[in-house]
């Protein structure tokens, strides 16, 4: 993870970047609405205390299929997202609250999640913003809360059209969410069933490590 970018083009990659969602709301909308992510859900929440309501964030929500999922299952979700069509729209499907924040400038408060659900939307941080990112999502948990983040995976960073995208293998990760404070519980490759040469997506389920007081 070598490149290094000014704040300006930082901030130019991710406008760039949520235009592009902005624009492609409606196609991405009914292109993604029905994508079966159970085994992510599953994994997600299989780390957390279960029958009892979840405060959970859904970080980069987009459009609000998952947000809908969760308050099905009687959680208190949140959505966060960076497009202001996606913020629109994940509200109005999902009837939960939704934050409209840019991923580079969070405001996410201190432990108040339960876990922090990041489908596809970590990989558009460019990699030197990545360890801030990780350290929001660390001081938003609370003890022991986990962080699911699945991304796909490579050994590349830069532009994909009008979409920023950095990808990485899991030692990378492994490394970035340990620095972070995070321990690692599980990971997986998707889709599942398949030869690792064609599961593109890499899956991680870490959880808040707690410091010692002594």
């Amino acid at each position: 993870m070598t490149e290094k970018y000014s704040q300006t083009l930082l901030d130019e990659i991710e406008q760039t970047t949520v235009g592009h969602y902005d624009a492609s709301a409606e196609s991405f909308w009914r292109g993604t609405r029905d994508h079966d992510v159970s085994q992510n859900i599953g994994a997600f929440l299989q780390h957390l205390p279960a029958d009892e309501p979840l405060d959970i964030l859904d970080f980069g929500c987009g459009p609000g299929r998952d947000l809908i999922t969760f308050a099905s299952l009687g959680h208190r979700a949140i959505g966060l997202d960076g497009s202001r069509a996606f913020v629109e729209m994940a509200r109005r499907h999902s009837g939960c609250e939704v934050w409209q924040q840019q991923f580079l400038s969070l405001q996410l408060g201190d432990s108040c999640f339960d876990g922090i659900f990041a489908n596809a939307s970590l990989f558009h941080v460019p990699s030197q913003a990545l360890p801030g990112v990780l350290n929001h999502c660390y001081r938003a948990l609370r003890p022991d809360g986990i962080l699911f983040m699945s991304n796909p995976r490579g050994d590349a960073e830069g532009w994909q059209g009008d979409r920023y995208g950095n990808y990485r293998q899991f030692d990378v990760y492994q490394t970035l969410l340990e620095q972070a404070g995070f321990t690692l519980l599980d990971h997986y490759y998707r889709p599942a069933g398949l030869p690792r040469e064609q599961q593109p997506w890499l899956a991680i389920v870490s959880q808040k490590r707690q410091v010692s007081s002594g």
